[in-house]
């Protein structure tokens, strides 16, 4: 089956040292949560040591998320490097004709249909590491966010303290710099 999202490594697989090296553009159509303003757009580079395959890329993109604080919508850069390295397995054809290499992806999540890259569900697991926690507008956790004020979210920034814990403040005193010095 011919999928438009698979990239084939087999060649560089099979002869040690080549490099493979494309320039890559998608929307990440299948997640449904991510709101992209401009495309994921960058490279990824791949080379066979004979025992690992190496892949390495740049990406960027511009995409929508919601403010931790007021929850208004936020376009935020998000940029990225992939730094991977897979195990190799077998002899490469160009070494051996009885035997070919193949990667041993060790992945909970398929990335791979034999020798080829499924670059999608790459791209997607890198951006999502990278996706910011908590995303913040201009006014930060500390600024008077005209959005969150209008909301009655900026009171739950201003969380009080349980009573026995202020009653254990009082039972420690500050102790002054000036004194310890002398």
């Amino acid at each position: 089956m011919l999928r438009e999202d698979l990239l084939d490594l087999n060649d560089i697989l099979q002869h040690p040292g080549r490099v493979l090296a494309v320039d890559v553009t998608t929307e990440l159509l299948q997640e449904e949560d991510l709101d992209l303003v401009q495309p994921l757009d960058g490279y990824l580079e791949a080379i066979s040591t004979g025992n690992l395959l190496l892949i390495t890329g740049e990406f960027k993109a511009r995409a929508v998320f919601e403010c931790a604080r007021c929850a208004g919508p936020l376009e935020l850069d998000i940029e990225f490097q992939i730094d991977e390295q897979f195990n190799v397995v077998g002899t490469p054809s160009s070494l051996s004709h009885q035997d070919f290499a193949k990667v041993d992806a060790d992945e909970p999540y398929p990335l791979f249909e034999g020798n080829n890259l499924m670059v999608e569900a790459l791209l997607r697991q890198s951006f999502l590491l990278n996706y910011p926690t908590q995303a913040l507008c201009d006014y930060g956790w500390d600024g008077d966010c005209p959005v969150a004020k209008e909301r009655g979210a900026d009171k739950l920034t201003q969380l009080t303290t349980r009573q026995e814990f202020e009653q254990l403040k009082t039972l420690v005193e500050p102790s002054d710099q000036s004194e310890e010095e002398q």
